[in-house]
């Protein structure tokens, strides 16, 4: 209800306080804490993030400018920015990666139902990384190579919806293929990833699981061919095998057949080879849920774009963590509340409003009201394009 309230607490009214709550005790967040609490602490980094703000001294300013505000939008006063310095150093980074996974849990649940393009009744999740480039002088501990120091995003991404499942975050050091060591399965998923993740140790323990897994193949991969199905050539397919691999190695780690779909996509011409564990699924649906996979990679484009994750306010490995785990919660959070409340725009167009309306005092979706009439009520056809551009829908 809006009650005359800013919009910036209506937002922050979406986030489950009782569960932030428990995210800090778990980790006694607020032991020493005089002024500056966890959760005041995850606000001053949530306005950070919906107005893009540059450096902590751009966030004292803006906040500082607001005033009497400040009290409206949950924060009582405004301590020096060495306090909220401090707070992101020495704070554990879990406390904020716990409560990420709380409202990951709520948004799953919202984008259940949400298309994407293929008929598929299992889940399915997009496995990838993106690495954010540091300077080794200032973040020393994230060392990548000679002379650069990196961190890298793994994501796991459920392809209803967009939402990320699960991040960990790493040095550059790390290898892709790691991170199926650490990754939770669930029976009869479907795990889509590219070919620096074909590990077929590792691809095993995914199919002992019961879950299923959908890779690119290399071009030096040994196998033998058991059985040939008919395909049909003119929606793109080129051939669907069953197979077993003949490397001694490749045989050993994973020693059950596989399938081995061949696909010409329509609109580049490029000849793809799939494998995969699954073979009651239509080689077709293979392809698209391959090509799905790309969702994945529009959304690190996304975060790296509209969330404040290249440019860090502090250097340590703490302080890191601590940005990007509150970056996605801002972008799980703005996700659900464009579900919960039926809003039509994009999460880019969402975000942007929020920016320069954060303190106005209107209910949330009177903020929304003129885009929302824009869509449902759209001008001429000369017109849609340029508002496609314009909302990054």
């Amino acid at each position: 209800m809006h009650e005359g309230r800013i919009i910036f607490a209506q937002v922050m009214d979406w986030l489950p306080r009782y569960e932030f709550d428990k995210c800090v005790r778990r980790y006694q967040g607020n032991r020493y804490a005089k002024s500056l609490t966890c959760y005041k602490q995850f606000l001053m980094m949530a306005f950070a993030q919906l107005t893009y703000r540059e450096s902590l001294r751009d966030i004292e300013t803006c906040l500082r400018a607001v005033g009497s505000k400040l009290f409206h939008a949950g924060m009582n006063s405004l301590g020096a920015r060495s306090t909220l310095a401090d707070a992101n150093e020495r704070r554990d980074w879990r406390i904020f990666a716990d409560f990420a996974h709380i409202l990951i849990e709520q948004a799953t649940v919202l984008y259940a139902d949400e298309d994407f393009g293929v008929e598929l009744k299992q889940a399915a999740f997009a496995l990838d990384s993106t690495t954010i480039d540091l300077c080794l002088s200032l973040f020393p501990w994230a060392k990548f190579r000679k002379h650069k120091a990196a961190v890298k995003l793994h994501t796991l991404l459920n392809l209803q919806g967009s939402i990320p499942t699960l991040v960990i975050i790493t040095s550059g050091k790390v290898h892709d293929v790691n991170i199926l060591d650490d990754l939770p399965l669930e029976a009869g998923a479907f795990y889509i990833m590219d070919r620096g993740y074909l590990d077929f140790t590792r691809l095993h323990r995914i199919h002992g699981s019961g879950a299923f897994f959908v890779t690119r193949t290399k071009t030096n991969s040994q196998f033998r061919r058991r059985y040939s199905h008919p395909v049909k050539k003119r929606l793109g397919l080129r051939f669907d095998q069953t197979i077993t691999l003949q490397g001694y190695y490749s045989r050993r780690g994973y020693p059950d057949a596989l399938r081995r779909i061949g696909y010409t996509d329509p609109t580049t011409g490029k000849k793809l080879v799939f494998l995969t564990n699954n073979f009651s699924v239509p080689a077709l649906t293979i392809a698209l849920l391959d090509k799905s996979r790309w969702q994945i990679e529009l959304f690190f484009k996304w975060i790296k774009q509209h969330l404040r994750i290249k440019a860090f306010y502090g250097t340590s490995e703490n302080a890191v963590k601590t940005q990007i785990w509150i970056a996605v919660s801002i972008y799980v959070l703005v996700a659900i509340i464009r579900k919960q409340l039926h809003l039509q725009a994009s999460l880019y167009t969402i975000l942007q409003i929020l920016s320069i309306s954060l303190f106005e005092n209107m209910p949330i979706l009177q903020a929304f009201a003129h885009h929302q009439q824009h869509i449902e009520d759209p001008p001429s056809r000369k017109q849609l394009s340029l508002k496609g551009f314009l909302t990054g829908q």
